[in-house]
């Protein structure tokens, strides 16, 4: 019989594997999984609201269905970390925020009821940065989760609990949302595989709002096969996001074997380098050359256009986000985290012809991403400028520029944000003082197969995504 931390040490696909085969049963994961978070909880911080019982209930129903022949996929008797920005009927929301602080919703997130229908269940709901507005995991109100690779470093944000806790093993997969890189910053900090789905392709139906124009749902994993499993699960057309986009049925885990010989891979010679980690930047051009061992092509590309991604970001980001809680800052203000105040506020300042012409450059940089892709299969960067910072810092020296934190985790990620593209984070290595690094590989539109299939590829030949932390 398999130990309960061997278990815990599983991929999603393993445990799957495990489950369908009987050898081991989903009350058996669960078990081993709620263990472990007893263990741990306590010095990560990862949970804001624990869903033990109801998670031990799920697992017992999943157990009797597999056991009647009703065996449902690979997501059957599986937990997952859920981002407290999602609805889970019964369990609160806090949205990290003490204003939610006793919200209940009478009814699940359109991603969680898909989870649910597919067998797997909530083990708890994570830390994020209120209204999901930070790139570092800080919270005034519930505590930054540590990072487990390091206790005093970032897990990175705004999914900072998802991440911490899928790397240090309290449940094998989780829900995230990226609206400047939240799923893909904490896994590039905590070395997870996480990707960011075109602009959408999830639903975000039940899911608290920062930015209409960048929101996007999407799992961190610990391999892009896990992540095409999930992907399986929440893709798909929902007429409660308006935001919601029809597009062809695809199994993500198909042609995750296709391998990528012949693909053309476009890396930018402008912006990423400006402020980049001397030891991610080493990992970065060592991953391109293993993805040319496997027979892709690495070229280096032109676009100037990147320069104005932080600008359109910040000036749309703001201006959405206070339009949604522009009344909790003028109202409510003392019960925010004053950062995010703050960049709830600096959206009153952004004028509407400002916020017009982000909105037609963001339309017009769009239009030059894709034009890239009518020569490149797929496009690579750094996922963050640096490894994970102290956790109290607010500036560091990359590369021996001086910067912001969030800039430097930022101005990578946002990239295809703006352009609405899916994007797939990835580890390939460690820092010399042990923190992982980590690439981002971004494809067109809908193509968030390819994105996965290259991912996957990489992760054949190196095994980056298999280290875990020592806690």
């Amino acid at each position: 019989m398999t130990s309960s931390q061997d278990l815990t040490s599983l991929t999603v696909a393993e445990l799957g594997d495990r489950i369908r085969s009987k050898q081991a049963s989903p009350v058996e994961v669960a078990q081993a999984f709620v263990a472990r978070a007893d263990a741990l909880e306590p010095k990560l911080g990862v949970f804001v609201t624990r869903s033990t019982e109801q998670a031990l209930v799920a697992a017992k129903q999943a157990e009797a269905e597999i056991a009647a022949g009703d065996y449902k996929g690979p997501m059957h008797g599986i937990p997952v970390g859920v981002k407290d920005i999602y609805w889970t009927k019964g369990v609160r929301t806090t949205s990290g925020s003490k204003v939610y602080a006793n919200f209940v919703p009478n009814r699940d997130s359109t991603a969680v009821a898909r989870l649910r229908e597919a067998g797997a269940y909530s083990i708890g709901k994570t830390g994020t940065v209120e209204f999901a507005f930070d790139p570092t995991g800080r919270n005034a109100h519930y505590g930054m989760p540590k990072n487990p690779w390091r206790l005093d470093c970032m897990p990175g944000g705004s999914s900072s609990g998802s991440g911490a806790g899928t790397a240090a093993g309290l449940f094998p997969i989780s829900l995230g949302t990226d609206t400047g890189g939240s799923i893909r910053i904490p896994s590039a900090l905590c070395g997870l595989t996480g990707i960011k789905p075109t602009f959408g392709l999830t639903s975000r139906f039940g899911v608290t709002p920062l930015s209409w124009s960048f929101d996007t749902v999407g799992p961190m994993a610990r391999s892009a096969e896990d992540a095409a499993i999930a992907l399986n699960v929440l893709a798909g057309y929902d007429p409660e996001d308006p935001g919601s986009i029809y597009s062809e049925k695809v199994d993500y885990t198909k042609g995750l074997d296709g391998g990528i010989r012949g693909l053309r891979i476009g890396v930018p010679k402008e912006y990423v380098w400006d402020v980049i980690d001397p030891e991610m930047e080493a990992a970065f051009w060592k991953a391109m050359a293993d993805l040319e061992e496997l027979g892709a092509i690495v070229e280096e590309i032109s676009l100037p256009e990147l320069d104005w991604v932080p600008a359109i970001a910040a000036a749309m980001t703001t201006v959405e986000a206070a339009t949604v809680y522009g009344d909790l800052a003028r109202n409510r203000g003392e019960d925010l985290d004053s950062s995010v105040l703050r960049r709830v506020q600096s959206g009153f300042f952004v004028s509407a012809e400002t916020y017009m012409q982000a909105a037609r450059a963001r339309v017009l940089f769009s239009r030059r991403m894709n034009a890239a892709f009518g020569s490149i299969d797929l496009m690579a960067t750094p996922t963050v400028a640096m490894p994970a910072p102290p956790h109290n810092a607010e500036r560091v020296l990359v590369g021996g520029v001086d910067t912001a934190v969030r800039e430097a985790l930022l101005r990578d990620t946002r990239v295809f944000n703006v352009s609405r593209l899916p994007a797939v984070a990835m580890p390939t290595g460690f820092s010399s003082n042990g923190l992982p690094l980590s690439m981002q590989i971004a494809a067109p539109a809908f193509k968030d197969a390819l994105a996965l299939r290259a991912a996957h590829a990489y992760q054949q030949v190196t095994a980056w995504h298999r280290a875990r932390p020592v806690i």
